[in-house]
């Protein structure tokens, strides 16, 4: 039970990433909507709260799962981890935690940094790839932990009827 907690772990972690990436294009598509609208997008606008404007909960979710969500069930993979017997298990699961805190680093170094946002896309597809790294490990480990069960059962069986 433990290497499908671990599995289903990985797999939501990787679809979060995916939550992320359509958030943030939610987000700068409703600013580009008010751009093109005659609109001016400024510090003022942004600091008030009250912009109400399509995508504007886009950039709310992208802070929410990729500060808070997406770390918290990256520090649970890492946990669930010393309780799974899955090869690579516990080296996936610090990978996928070592990309996630840097992310969460180069999130909130953008406004002084725009150039980290090249950094900061890329580093969301090495976030997906370890992530489904580590769900195939699981699910290997899974794989092979029922074929062994299978074979276990049949080599009783044998001995019963014998």
């Amino acid at each position: 039970m433990r290497k499908v907690y671990y599995t289903a772990l990985a797999w939501i972690i990787a679809g979060g990433v995916v939550v992320q990436a359509a958030a943030i294009a939610f987000a700068f598509g409703g600013v580009l909507n008010r751009v093109s609208n005659g609109d001016v997008v400024d510090k003022a606008l942004l600091e008030s709260r009250t912009a109400g404007g399509v995508g504007e909960s886009g950039f709310f979710i992208h802070g929410i799962v990729g500060g808070v969500v997406l770390p918290l069930l990256a520090v649970a993979l890492l946990i669930v981890s010393f309780f799974v017997r899955a090869r690579g298990a516990k080296l996936w699961a610090a990978i996928t935690l070592a990309l996630i805190a840097l992310q969460v680093t180069l999130g909130f170094s953008i406004m002084d940094v725009p150039y980290l946002g090249l950094i900061h896309g890329a580093n969301a597809a090495a976030i997906v790839v370890a992530a489904v790294i580590a769900a195939f490990r699981g699910r290997a480990a899974r794989a092979g932990a029922d074929a062994a069960a299978g074979s276990s059962e049949e080599a009783t069986s044998d001995a019963l009827s014998a």
